[in-house]
């Protein structure tokens, strides 16, 4: 069972930086920074899209004064609940906006 969460969480993973690196071409010209890439924008921009939502989790619970477990144990494996949680917005944040814009036409 462990092994279809890891297979599922890789193929959100792949997915979510996948919408991203579309975004990033459809953006931009033809030209490209030798260091800077669209999968390197892609990688960048998750984790920096989850590191903000895990720290304004973070405030929110801290503010809120609500007690959250440290981890929790998903089948075989252990993780913080926030951390996961954050993660898991980022890599649904692109899959959103992807409907979104769909939805509205644009």
């Amino acid at each position: 069972m462990a092994y279809w969460m890891g297979a599922i969480l890789l193929a959100a993973i792949w997915g979510s930086l996948w919408l991203r690196m579309r975004s990033y071409r459809a953006k931009s010209s033809d030209q490209f920074d030798p260091i800077t890439t669209p999968l390197s924008m892609a990688v960048q921009e998750l984790v920096a899209t989850s590191g903000g939502i895990y720290l304004a989790i973070i405030a929110l619970t801290s503010f809120l004064k609500l007690d959250m477990p440290e981890k929790i144990s998903l089948y075989e494996v252990t993780v913080d609940p926030l951390a996961l949680g954050a993660i898991t917005l980022a890599l649904a944040q692109p899959l959103a906006v992807t409907v979104g814009k769909k939805l509205i036409g644009r």
